[in-house]
């Protein structure tokens, strides 16, 4: 199901006290599934996401790990905070959840969008020697040294490296192959790891390479 989709079948639902907005594209930020935390000792695994909308009500986001209906979802995104909710609806890669919030909270969260759609043309351009850019397609597959391969969500990627999250934590230096580019493991995220590639591919290329060809 589509981003679009998602939101055209939005159930009416009863007027409410707050201006509602909804904010339609791609930002960053990272998510974690608290339920799945066996005992309060365990440590809760942060992925990276990426948002694909969000209204006062819901948001829709893909990651490398899609939880399942029910499931309690804690977002943040540098543009609208920590978001809490419910997972309502699982998609191809990644889920629509129902923002758990009050009147108040929700009126906060509706001045963030606007605020955000208003001066989202106004952001500074990247001006590092390797322009960073996020995938159309976020999804991609790492190839560990002895075959093995594991799906995972890129972050961004630039003709120097890429940063990515996936439900496997590598250690420093170890080889991999992000799709079809070789790299190594440099540096451990928050919410992943990035590699660095050991030949810099052309930046037109990039996309496709992060790819492996079917099979």
């Amino acid at each position: 199901m589509s981003v679009t989709a998602a939101f055209a079948d939005e159930s009416p639902r009863a007027p409410q006290k707050f201006h509602d907005v909804r904010f339609i594209g791609a930002l960053a930020g990272r998510y974690a599934l608290p339920d799945r935390r066996n005992s309060a000792e365990d440590k809760i695994p942060v992925y990276a996401c990426r948002l694909c909308s969000i209204s006062t009500r819901m948001l829709v986001c893909v990651g490398p790990v899609v939880g399942k209906e029910g499931e309690t979802v804690s977002a943040h995104f540098n543009e609208f905070g920590i978001l809490r909710g419910q997972i309502t609806r699982r998609l191809a890669s990644g889920f629509v959840t129902d923002l758990q919030m009050t009147d108040s909270e929700r009126e906060k969260l509706a001045a963030k969008i606007d605020w955000h759609k208003k001066h989202i043309h106004a952001q500074v351009p990247d001006k590092r020697e390797h322009r960073r850019i996020l995938p159309r397609d976020p999804r991609s597959t790492i190839v560990l040294a002895d075959g093995q391969r594991l799906p995972c969500f890129v972050i961004d990627v630039s003709r120097s490296g890429a940063a990515v999250s996936a439900h496997y934590w590598p250690e420093l230096g170890m080889p991999m192959a992000l799709g079809r580019i070789v790299g190594r493991v440099v540096r451990h995220l928050e919410v992943g790891f990035a590699l660095q590639f050991i030949q810099p591919p052309d930046f037109d290329d990039l996309e496709t390479l992060i790819k492996l060809p079917a099979d």
